[in-house]
Formats: C-alpha cells, structure tokens, sequence
C-alpha cells in the first residue's frame, strides 16, 4: 500500500498496517475510527503524539480530575490558545505543570488510548487531514504502539475479548469487603479505588472518576478481586447500559454483592476498512 494523492488508494488490512504505511510517508493527519469505542488518532510526521477515545479518560481527564490541574487555570490556559494545538507549551510556559510531567501523562493517555481501541475490533477508519490536539511533541512509532499494547495484554494475562467484557461489567463489593480488618494491609491507592466501587460502576466508569487510565484502574482491580474484596456482576439480557456519575462519592458500606461471573463471549462484526481520498500509567 502506498499513501499518496491518487483517489483509488487500496485500504489497509488493519490500523497498524495503516500507521506503519503513514509513518513510511511520514504523513501528519488525523485518523477517525469508528466501531466500539471508536476513536481519533492524531499523526504528526508519522509519528502518532495523541490518541482520544471515550473508552478511557484522555489528557484533559487526567489533568483535571487527578488535581493536578484546576479548572479555572485549564479554562485560561485554553482561552490563550484558541487553536489548541499549543496548549502543552502554554500549560509550560505558564508554569501549571513541568514540561516532563506532562509529557508523562501525555504519554500514558496515548498508550492507555491504544490499548483500549485494540480491545475492539474497529468497523473502519478515515484518514483526513490534521486537527488541533493537546500532546506534548513527544511522537511515538507504531512498533512502539504495539509492543506496549502487546505488553499490557501480557500482564493482564487474558484473552482481549475477556478484558474487553470486564471494562463494561459493573464491579461489586464481596462479603469479605465487609469486614472490619479487610483493607488494613491495602495501600491509599487500593483503598481509593474500593471507595469507588458501588455496584454500578464499570472499569471504565471508574477510570474517569478517579482521572486514571483504564489498564491502571483494571490492574488495580485485579489485584482486590485476588484479595476477594471485589466481583464483577454478570450482565443480563435487559440490564441497560452504566449510567453510573463519574464523580466521587462519599464512602459508604458495600452493597451485598451480585451474582458473580462473566458473560458469555459473542463474535465481533468486521466492517470494511476504508480511508479517504486524502489521506491510524500507569505499569504495573
């Protein structure tokens, strides 16, 4: 495949194949991908320096809901830079944040981005031409993308489709979660997160409540279900989706847990890939 000009380009097999052809050509263009979740990709020289999807909290998220950020400083900040292509410089310059703190979670939103767009597979992608994006300059290749993708499903030590089914399940407190010695030996950021849990919240929900990555929050899951403090609930066929706020709430008792379990997995639809004319925290 070979990206030029011509209106008849061949489509990629795949997003990877698409990033490695753009890196080739060293393109800078915004990548829509639709699908579940679906996503953006921002490509700067064929490097891609940002990636925003609902399926996980991007930079803003992070800045704003982790307090390392507060909203009237992100709201000047923006109202200086109208194109917003510059903020991380002007974030910087206004002396809000470090130059190599914001590269940092820059690039766990990016890699936490990639590894969730790779839980699904996408019904297709257009490519057009760049759109403004906060990133902090620091572009990543594809064959860096998919080495720390292919890392992060490693450690997680479960088949794609699993994981993709628990970030949308709802997490539930066990039994033991209530008693009295069950989170002495948790660390804050343990204990944090179990304060999170209601029985309505997903992974992800969570994700965005705490203004913490995906894979983080999913790692952080992990390790209280092996201290049988957590479940996932098993959906049913009329449970409608989370509406769960994405806002912390004050600690309560657990709720007494649901039937625990996974669904069930189901096929995924493939769509045709296609692109236009003009034309892809936290470790442990």
């Amino acid at each position: 495949m070979s990206l030029n000009d011509d209106t008849n380009q061949p489509s990629a097999r795949n997003l990877p194949a698409l990033l490695s052809d753009l890196n080739e050509h060293h393109r800078s263009c915004t990548v829509a991908v639709s699908g579940t979740p679906g996503g953006t990709i921002h490509v700067r020289d064929g490097l891609v320096v940002a990636m925003e999807t609902p399926g996980t909290p991007g930079v803003e998220a992070l800045l704003l809901k982790s307090g390392r950020l507060t909203e009237q400083a992100w709201t000047s900040v923006r109202a200086s830079d109208r194109s917003h292509e510059h903020l991380a410089r002007e974030l910087v310059a206004a002396e809000l944040m470090g130059a190599g703190e914001l590269e940092i979670v820059s690039l766990g939103a990016l890699f936490d981005a990639a590894f969730v767009l790779s839980l699904h597979r996408p019904t297709g992608w257009e490519v057009g031409d760049p759109l403004p994006v906060l990133n902090a300059g620091t572009g990543v290749t594809p064959e860096r993308l998919v080495a720390e993708t292919t890392r992060r499903f490693g450690v997680l030590a479960q088949e794609p489709g699993a994981i993709a089914r628990s970030t949308r399940d709802r997490v539930h407190h066990t039994s033991a979660a209530r008693q009295p010695r069950a989170t002495t030996l948790l660390s804050p950021r343990h204990r944090h997160l179990l304060s999170e849990v209601d029985g309505r919240r997903t992974p992800r929900d969570i994700a965005f409540t705490l203004g913490r990555g995906l894979f983080a929050v999913l790692l952080d899951l992990r390790h209280l279900m092996g201290r049988q403090l957590v479940e996932f609930a098993t959906p049913t066929a009329a449970e409608r989706p989370s509406t769960a706020p994405r806002t912390s709430t004050p600690s309560v008792n657990p709720p007494v847990p649901a039937t625990t379990g996974l669904p069930r997995r189901q096929p995924h639809r493939t769509g045709r890939q296609k692109t236009s004319p003009d034309s892809p925290e936290h470790r442990p």
